[in-house]
């Protein structure tokens, strides 16, 4: 059961992380990004799974590519803004956090600007 594992890994993480800030608060940082990258080696083979599925069924359904990357990429800059975010609230910069929030926001509006137009240009075509 990898839940098992992450929740482990993150238990661990955290044990070792109060128990640092008495001693050496620098090393808590450290300790987190190490947690936060043995998680994601442990989910990358369930995410390259749900990836090739997900390039299957776009492929019998007709999909263009083009949506498909830029889909993938929307998913990437969210999933790691909200870790960057995360680790910024958790050593209490907010105002910093706030910014990398809203600098994925608009990256992510500025990456789907295809998708959108081809949207708006198919509703077009439908109404009279």
């Amino acid at each position: 059961m990898d839940i098992i594992k992450i929740i482990g890994i993150g238990i661990v993480a955290l044990i070792m992380i109060i128990v640092l800030k008495q001693y050496k608060p620098e090393f808590a940082v450290y300790i987190s990004l190490i947690a936060g990258v043995l998680i994601l080696f442990l989910v990358l083979d369930k995410l390259i799974g749900i990836v090739s599925l997900i390039e299957e069924l776009s492929n019998k359904a007709g999909i263009n590519h083009e949506f498909l990357g830029i889909l993938f990429k929307i998913t990437g800059i969210a999933f790691l803004a909200e870790f960057a975010v995360s680790l910024c609230k958790d050593l209490g910069e907010t105002a910093i956090a706030n910014k990398i929030d809203l600098g994925g926001k608009v990256l992510i509006i500025a990456i789907s600007i295809p998708i959108i137009s081809s949207l708006l240009e198919n509703v077009l075509k439908i109404l009279p």
